[in-house]
């Protein structure tokens, strides 16, 4: 069907919504609380347009469009209106971007800094309510929250989780766990990934650095075979964090507990960085030659002495498809046994 966008002539999908058809486009259209892999909730209002024929506005985000509906993204009337609704927005929040660890990666804040929010004209009551840290991973600020209800959708729609809802109503309104108590759920982060303030940080990369501090690097989980895809936040040669890519991968924007937060070993103490050889009951440190050579060795011995069968290949995940090949092609073709086998559960 045919719509006009911004004087624009434009093909739309039956169903979609006035939000999908902009930004498919090239028409940008600033949200909150909208996701393209959630449901749509038309929270935060500020995707409001006008619409032809409509004299009130109404949120893009929830709106199908319609053969020949006339919108307009960006008139006078729409930015005092969008800037209103962040006055009011904010009106409820913190003023403290400057300790935030979302600050520079803050879509309120952005949207203050483009509608020119420069001060709060509304006085009156906040809600005050205690910073949760207690779980391992996830500092919860729900002073901070703007009840964009992203956190819950992302439990329930896409992990089928369902940890976190919101509870009480009006200005009493949070995101809680059942009877509010402490986070305990299997810590994917999905939630503070998809969180466009600073209400869910990351408790491991807290005061470690901003995000124009980093530099992204695109690269493949190593914890299992899945492959998935992440993006790797390095500051000082340092990983301080981990996200999904926002490339197409398999995952498709999602990660588990161990891809998400179990990054702490590439700068452990404990990892192994040089091969080590037992001698006189003791690990010590050898050239990869020595091991090599050692390893070479020590198989042919057992193999003249005990036969093929006498020796097994434990291979894992971790590795990539290529290396498990030419690694069970080395016990069966190099050493000549079957006795060669794979697990993923670490």
């Amino acid at each position: 069907m045919k719509l006009i966008i911004d004087n624009k002539e434009i093909l739309a999908n039956e169903g979609e919504t006035i939000l999908e058809a902009a930004k498919r486009s090239g028409v940008k259209i600033p949200t909150l609380c909208h996701h393209p892999k959630l449901s749509n909730y038309g929270g935060c209002r500020v995707c409001v347009v006008e619409v032809g024929g409509m004299n009130r506005l109404i949120t893009s985000c929830t709106t199908p469009v319609s053969e020949g509906m006339v919108v307009n993204t960006d008139s006078q009337r729409i930015r005092e209106t969008r800037k209103t609704l962040l006055e009011l927005i904010l009106s409820d929040h913190p003023n403290d971007c400057m300790t935030c660890d979302k600050t520079g990666d803050c879509t309120l804040q952005d949207l203050a800094y483009e509608y020119g929010v420069k001060e709060n004209p509304y006085t009156g009551a906040i809600r005050q309510y205690p910073t949760e840290d207690k779980n391992p991973y996830i500092i919860r600020d729900f002073s901070k929250c703007i009840l964009c209800a992203k956190c819950t959708r992302v439990c329930d729609e896409v992990r089928g989780v369902g940890a976190i809802d919101i509870m009480k109503r009006g200005f009493y309104a949070k995101v809680a766990t059942p009877f509010d108590g402490v986070l305990d759920c299997e810590f994917c982060g999905n939630c503070v990934d998809v969180c466009p303030v600073g209400s869910l940080t990351e408790k491991l990369a807290k005061g470690k650095g901003r995000g124009w501090e980093t530099r992204k690097v695109d690269t493949t989980c190593a914890y299992c075979g899945v492959g998935c895809g992440i993006t790797l936040h390095i500051k000082d040669s340092t990983v301080i964090k981990v996200t999904p890519t926002e490339k197409e991968s398999v995952n498709n924007g999602s990660l588990c507990v161990k891809g998400k937060f179990a990054y702490d070993f590439i700068n452990s103490a404990d990892r192994l960085k040089k091969p080590l050889i037992k001698k006189e009951s003791k690990f010590v440190e050898a050239t990869w030659d020595e091991a090599v050579d050692y390893t070479v060795k020590r198989l042919k011995e057992i193999k003249e002495k005990h036969g093929s069968d006498s020796i097994g290949g434990l291979s894992s995940a971790r590795c990539t498809n290529e290396e498990n090949y030419i690694f069970q092609k080395f016990i069966r073709a190099g050493i000549g046994t079957n006795n060669v086998d794979h697990c993923a559960r670490y």
